[in-house]
Order: C-alpha cells, then structure tokens, then sequence
C-alpha cells in the first residue's frame, strides 16, 4: 500500500504539496504516482521563475512505462527546483517524499490550499 503522509496535501492528479511557515510550498509526485509510474528516467521542468495557474502542466516525468504531465496545484510561481532529482530521476522512485521533491513554489492564492485533499481523501481515490 502506498505511503500517504498525513501532513501533506494531495492533488487528484497525484501531487503532494508540503506549506512552509516563510510562504512557500514544496510540491512532489505522490508514492501512488510513482509506483504507478514505475522506474522513472527523465523529469521536464519549469525555469525559475515562471508562473502556472492551478491545474496547468508545469512539466513531465517519463518513466520506462510512460510519461506523465505534472499539473500545478494552486496559482504559483516557480522559486527553486530540484536539482538534484534533475541529475538523478530515481530519487521520485527512491524517496518520494524527502529526496525526491520537484519544486518549491511561492502559491498567488494562499486561500487556494485549502482546496486541495487531506490524506485521508486523497488515500479514498487511490
């Protein structure tokens, strides 16, 4: 069974997203995603910087399986990508939670958080 942090905040689509007191928020693909995903090799990201508003691709991780849109959870700016997960796609595999975050972003919209699914509602989708 898939490990679902109860501190954390999911989207449908399978992102996690971790408030930081300064602001800002850490964004992730789930361990559903991926093991769903399986072993991932590539991951597309945004440049720092740019904007998305929720629910728009802000980039890609392929895996031996397939490749799979990342969608924004909430009106944000891109402030800090993982680099290292850049250098080394198995980190989302290895760590999805830790090691394996994909970006930080500052959300335009603080109150669009509280749209997004506790774990309890998220572990009922998957």
């Amino acid at each position: 069974m898939s490990k679902v942090p109860a501190e954390l905040l999911y989207t449908k689509d399978h992102e996690w997203v971790k408030i930081h007191e300064d602001g800002t928020a850490t964004v992730g693909i789930t361990d559903y995603a991926q093991e769903s995903l399986g072993d991932i090799t590539f991951v597309e990201f945004p440049e720092v910087g740019e904007s998305f508003p929720a629910g728009e691709t802000f980039g890609v991780v392929e895996s031996v399986k397939a490749a799979s849109d990342l969608f924004m959870p909430v009106d944000a700016e891109v402030v800090e990508v993982n680099e290292a997960v850049d250098a080394s796609p198995e980190l989302l595999n290895q760590d999805p939670y830790e090691e394996g975050w994909l970006l930080k972003i500052k959300p335009q919209d603080p109150a669009q958080l509280e749209g997004l699914l506790k774990a309890e509602a998220y572990q009922g989708i998957i």
